[in-house]
């Protein structure tokens, strides 16, 4: 067992390069990684059921011990990202199912490599991991009023059906996964083990497989693609860690918002594209996942400097 440990470890600090790769696979073989696209809702919900055996309800009472960081954080990841989504599909003039795709992944909740990211970077991890659990039971009700609310007008959203493929795709295997964890206690740490490398080769999975599929969108609009996802996850990182000092939270609750309003939960925004609009709206989603694992990195290296400048 110490093995797969290991090599989770490893993986999982490697991401930014296995993000990479993916893509880069995705791109030179689109015929055959485009065939694992019907797998990208199975392999989000597998994700999910190992996100939830490592929550606990300490995760969730956080809220009531400290509701302020916690509410500042949930109200920023959930205004900031889909309104700075808006204005970059406005300024950029971009494509109909691309600005889509943009929102989409704006209006998702925190992704879970937010956590270990927010460990990296030496900040508030049980804040990070609080606002990434609740963020993520909100999304089934959040996630389509807000897309309604920015991409109604440049496309239609089956609200009712959205919120219940959210709910079958992210809360039913966290919640099977909470129940896992009740139910074995001490003997899931197996799959705790484990889960980076399932959840890493998952993500790389669906990166490649988007990439695959949209090989001719790459070609012709993925420069400006990238440099919005870019962008996005840049405003995001700087705009939360404002907020969270203008509230006058420490450093390290500000780096855990920092962090959370930036980094998005991507593949949910990959697997409800692949649902309800095309493969084209899912393209930002598969950059995001790829950039903010790089950036999320350099985040972390960025203040591992700083603090040692600071001693």
């Amino acid at each position: 067992m110490q093995v797969i440990a290991n090599a989770s470890q490893w993986v999982g600090k490697t991401f930014s390069i296995w993000a990479i790769v993916s893509a880069v696979l995705g791109f030179l073989f689109p015929e055959f990684f485009a065939s694992f696209a019907k797998f990208i809702v199975p392999i989000l919900g597998i994700i999910m059921f190992g996100m939830g055996t490592t929550l606990k309800t300490s995760d969730f009472v956080e809220i009531i011990k400290r509701p302020k960081p916690v509410i500042i954080g949930l109200l920023a990841q959930f205004t900031l990202m889909p309104l700075i989504a808006y204005l970059l599909t406005v300024v950029f003039k971009l494509d109909p199912m691309i600005a889509i795709g943009v929102i989409l992944v704006g209006c998702c909740p925190g992704g879970t490599s937010s956590n270990v990211i927010t460990f990296l970077s030496k900040g508030d991890v049980a804040l990070s991991v609080s606002i990434t659990s609740i963020s993520t039971v909100l999304a089934p009700i959040l996630t389509p009023l807000l897309l309604q609310l920015f991409a109604g007008e440049l496309i239609n959203i089956d609200l009712a059906n959205m919120m219940l493929s959210i709910t079958k795709i992210v809360i039913i295997p966290i919640l099977l996964g909470l129940l896992c964890h009740k139910l074995l206690g001490d003997k899931v740490s197996v799959v705790e083990d484990a889960l980076p490398l399932v959840s890493i080769f998952g993500i790389a999975l669906i990166i490649a497989a988007v990439v695959a599929m949209s090989r001719d969108t790459i070609l012709t609009s993925g420069i400006l693609v990238f440099v919005v996802v870019v962008l996005h996850n840049t405003i995001g990182y700087v705009m939360g860690y404002v907020i969270a000092k203008l509230s006058g939270f420490d450093e390290t609750q500000r780096r855990a918002i920092m962090v959370e309003v930036g980094m998005q939960n991507s593949g949910l925004g990959v697997a409800l594209a692949s649902l309800y609009f095309s493969p084209i709206a899912g393209l930002p989603s598969a950059i995001f996942s790829v950039w903010h694992s790089v950036s999320g990195a350099l985040l972390a290296n960025f203040f591992a400097h700083k603090d040692k400048d600071a001693v």
